[in-house]
């Protein structure tokens, strides 16, 4: 009722704007009120059939309305009996479920074996070293262990069958054709040696079954040389016995031997004080290398000299008989005086360089022992950042106190035996100058005496 009355004074507006804009506008009061009459009349009659065509509306309106209740209920009720029929479904279903339980029987417990086994095993199949000769054996015992339904009797035999063809394989030592990923990522194909399930070998080395990636690689490090060695004669071998290094776990030393440090790492994991060390080391044995060489040349000439007095020449000893054939005249005093001398001016050429040895030897441990303790420091101080939680946070300060230490025994223990060769070799150059001295002492005495 309020659209129609606003609808008629909107109207009664747009009418009396049309007068007042007209052109004939009535000329008189009577002329207005006539025309306003006429136009009130033809307005209630296109209100009344505006109002007509709204009440036919209005019905149409109300039927669709109580068409679509009425559909609205047909799909409530219909609703609920489908879910009614979805639970009595579901009860049809689990008393199929536990009647079919009932029906197997003993087989429903074997299936669950079936099942468990063939999981396991078909884990084991697929890090099998067998499976890079065979690949793919793992895919339907995989299937057999997530199936849900009863298996066929030749699904088990099947089953039955890849045990045993595993059993078989596992007593075998064969070689076969494959492809090898080296540790640049190159694939080649080679000639791949298989010892039972335990190892795999290619070209001389040791090679890993990679079960994730299905490939065979080679491994990252090698174990050591004699091991590695005993792979090259086995393979190259038709007839007859020869050693091999088998990994009773199935691969999993190989694995472990790639993380193994090699001595490259444990220099690095020396640090700064390990390389000192090394460098003391290798200097000292320089210097130890040519006080030998040196010393025994001097020994050479001084033991050719013994040979020949007479003729003294230009060498340590020829040198001690020089200055005795100069000074023949002098008494046995002032004799062995100038002998002294010339053994005192000989000695510092045989033992130059000798104490350097012995202080590189006292300061390699001393060396080791600032790296243990500049390695603890590093330790704690790990700790006291980041806790004791992650080991490697650690494991950097630990090898720096650990690794110096022995390198610093190890620099110390060579050049120890070094210093202590080159001293008796010295000592002994000197105890042949002492010798001929005293000698040639009594000598030039028991002349003087006659």
């Amino acid at each position: 009722m309020k659209k129609l009355i606003t609808t008629a004074v909107l109207a009664a507006s747009f009418s009396l704007s049309a007068m007042v804009s007209a052109a004939d506008a009535p000329k008189s009061i009577d002329q207005l009120l006539k025309q306003v009459q006429v136009d009130r009349a033809n307005d209630s009659k296109t209100n009344a059939k505006r109002e007509r065509e709204f009440q036919n509306e209005r019905g149409d309106k109300a039927a669709l309305l109580k068409r679509e209740k009425n559909a609205l209920a047909a799909e409530r009720q219909r609703g609920k009996d489908l879910n009614q029929a979805f639970l009595d479904n579901e009860r049809k279903l689990a008393q199929l479920e536990e009647d079919l339980k009932t029906a197997q029987g003993d087989l429903g417990e074997m299936f669950g074996v079936v099942k468990g086994e063939a999981g396991d095993f078909a884990g084991k199949l697929a890090a099998s070293n067998t499976s890079a000769q065979f690949p793919g054996r793992d895919a339907f015992i995989a299937e057999l262990g997530a199936r849900k339904q009863l298996p066929k009797i030749e699904e088990l035999e099947k089953f039955w069958e890849a045990q045993l063809f595993e059993m078989v394989e596992s007593a075998k030592v064969v070689k076969f054709q494959g492809s090898v990923t080296d540790i640049d990522g190159n694939v080649v194909e080679t000639t791949i040696h298989r010892v039972g399930p335990f190892n795999l070998t290619a070209n001389g080395k040791y090679v890993v079954y990679k079960p994730e990636l299905n490939l065979v690689q080679q491994l990252s490090q090698q174990p050591d040389g004699y091991q590695v060695s005993a792979v090259g004669s086995w393979e190259d071998i038709s007839t007859g016995v020869a050693p091999f290094y088998v990994d009773p776990a199935r691969g999993v030393l190989l694995n472990i031997f790639t993380n193994k440090a090699s001595i490259e790492d444990r220099i690095e994991a020396g640090g700064p004080i390990g390389y000192i060390i090394i460098a003391l080391l290798a200097l000292g044995a320089l210097i130890a290398l040519e006080r030998l060489v040196t010393l025994t040349i001097i020994g050479g000439k001084v033991n050719s000299q013994r040979k020949n007095i007479d003729n003294p020449g230009n060498n340590a000893l020829g040198r001690i008989l020089k200055v005795y054939q100069n000074n023949k005249d002098v008494d046995v005093e002032t004799l062995e005086l100038k002998l002294d001398e010339a053994i005192l001016k000989e000695t510092p050429a045989l033992e130059a360089r000798i104490s350097i040895i012995k202080v590189l030897a006292a300061i390699a441990p001393m060396m080791g022992l600032l790296g243990t303790v500049t390695g603890m420091i590093a330790t704690f101080q790990s700790i006291q950042l980041f806790g004791t939680g992650d080991p490697k946070l650690m494991a950097g300060g630990i090898s720096m106190a650990l690794v110096t230490t022995v390198q610093g025994l190890i620099a110390a223990l060579p050049l120890m035996l070094l210093h202590a060769i080159v001293v008796a070799r010295s000592k002994s150059i000197v105890q042949v100058l002492e010798e001929q001295s005293a000698g040639i002492i009594a000598e030039h005495a028991e002349k003087r005496a006659n």
